[in-house]
C-alpha cells in the first residue's frame, strides 16, 4: 500500500516544502509536484485540514501535513533508505538538530525575504509563478505572465510577511542581529563540512533536510540572504547538491554511534539562542502573554509567544524517551535539558 507515486503540494519558495522534497529525493520515493495555486487553495485546505504547506498525498489516499510527523513516517515506510539513525546518540542528535533548524532558521529566512524591498519583489514573482501561474520558478514567463505576477510580493508582504517577521522578533530593526547570527551559523557549518559531508557523517538525516530546505527555498534563491553568504556560498551550494543528488551508495553515519566534534559549537549556539528564545516564548504563552521581550546579545527585541514550540519540544522529548541512554558527552553539553521539562502549556 505504500508503493506508488506521492504528490508533494506546496511552493518552491517554502522551506518546509523543500525540506520534504529533499527527503523524498534522497530516499528515492517516487513523487510529483503539485503547486498550491490560488484556484485550488480552498479545496486543498479542506482535504489537508490546514492552510499551511506542504501537504503530502500518499498512494493510499492520505493527505498529511507537518514535516515533523512526515519525516519519521517516510523513514519507516522506506526502511531500505533510512534517514534516522538507529543508534541512540546519533538518533537523539538527529531529532534535536531537526528541531533547531526547523524553528530557528525561519527567523533569518523571514527577515531576509520580507524586510528588503528588492527581495520582496523577486520573491513575490517566484510565489506568483507557483500560485498564480502554476509554473516552476525556473520556467520562462511571457510578458503577460510577468504582468500577472507583478504585485504579488507587496500583497504577500502586507498579508503575511510583516506579521511573520514581527512574530519572530525579526523586523527591519533587527538587521544587525539577524545577519550577525546568520554569519555565525554559516561559519560553524563551514568548519563542520570541511570534515564531514553531512551533519552526522557521510549520510544525511532529518536534520540535514531541515537545513537544506531553508537553503534551497531561501538562502540560495533570494538575492538578499545570498548576498550575506560571502565566502560560505560555495560551501552551502555544495552541501545542498550532496543532499539533493545523494545516491545512497556507500553513505553511512559515523561508526560506533560517534559524535562529530565539530557539532559541539552548533550545540552551544542552539542552547544560547534557539532554546533560550523558545523557552522564553513558551513561558510567555503558558502565562497567557501574547508577546515577550528578550536580549540574545544584540540588544532587546520583542516577539510573539508561540504555543507550537512546546508541541515541537515535546515531540523531541517523546523520541528521546524511546531512545534511552545516550553518550555522556552529549548529555554534558546541556543540549538535551530543554527537552526534559514536562509540558508547560495545557
Amino acid at each position: 500500500m505504500y508503493r506508488g507515486n506521492y504528490t508533494l503540494v506546496g511552493s518552491e519558495l517554502s522551506m518546509f516544502t523543500r525540506k520534504l522534497e529533499a527527503q523524498l529525493r534522497f530516499q528515492g520515493i517516487p513523487y510529483q509536484w503539485r503547486f498550491k495555486t490560488n484556484e485550488e487553495s480552498a479545496a486543498l485546505n479542506a482535504r489537508g485540514g490546514t492552510n499551511f504547506i506542504p501537504l503530502l498525498e500518499t498512494p493510499d489516499g492520505w493527505v498529511i501535513h507537518d514535516t515533523i510527523a512526515l519525516g519519521p513516517m517516510l523513514n519507516d515506510r522506506f526502511k531500505e533508505a533510512p534517514v534516522i539513525p538507529n543508534t541512540p546518540t546519533q538518533r537523539a542528535i538527529c531529532f534535536v538538530l531537526e528541531d533547531f533548524y526547523n524553528h530557528w532558521l525561519p527567523r533569518h529566512a523571514l527577515h531576509s525575504r520580507w524586510c528588503y524591498p528588492d527581495n520582496v519583489q523577486i520573491a513575490g514573482k517566484g510565489f506568483g509563478a507557483n500560485m498564480v501561474l502554476g509554473k516552476s520558478i525556473d520556467a520562462e514567463r511571457t510578458e503577460t505572465e510577468e504582468a500577472q505576477v507583478d504585485g504579488v510580493g507587496d500583497f504577500m508582504l502586507d498579508a503575511f510577511g510583516s506579521f511573520a517577521c514581527g512574530a519572530q522578533g525579526a523586523s527591519e530593526d533587527q538587521k544587525d542581529a539577524v545577519i550577525g547570527d546568520f554569519n555565525k551559523l554559516m561559519a560553524q557549518l563551514s568548519t563542520h563540512f570541511k570534515e564531514h559531508n553531512f551533519l552526522l557523517g557521510n549520510r544525511p538525516c532529518l536534520a540535514d533536510f531541515a537545513l537544506v530546505g531553508t537553503a534551497k527555498a531561501h538562502f540560495l534563491v533570494d538575492p538578499e540572504p545570498r548576498s550575506w553568504l560571502g565566502e560560505h556560498e560555495a560551501m552551502l551550494e555544495d552541501y545542498v547538491a550532496r543532499v539533493w543528488e545523494g545516491d545512497q551508495e556507500d553513505m553511512n553515519w559515523l561508526p560506533d554511534d560517534k559524535i562529530p566534534l565539530t557539532l559541539f559549537p552548533i550545540f552551544e549556539h542552539a542552547i544560547k539562542n534557539y532554546q533560550a528564545f523558545a523557552m522564553t516564548s513558551i513561558e510567555a504563552a503558558a502565562k497567557g502573554e501574547k508577546k515577550f521581550t528578550m536580549d540574545l546579545g544584540y540588544g532587546p527585541f520583542t516577539a510573539r509567544s508561540m504555543k507550537r514550540l512546546d508541541k515541537a519540544r515535546l515531540h523531541v522529548q517523546d523520541e528521546l524517551q524511546r531512545i534511552g541512554t545516550v553518550d555522556k558527552t552529549l548529555s554534558a553539553t546541556g543540549i538535551l535539558d530543554f527537552y526534559e521539562k514536562p509540558a508547560m502549556i495545557k
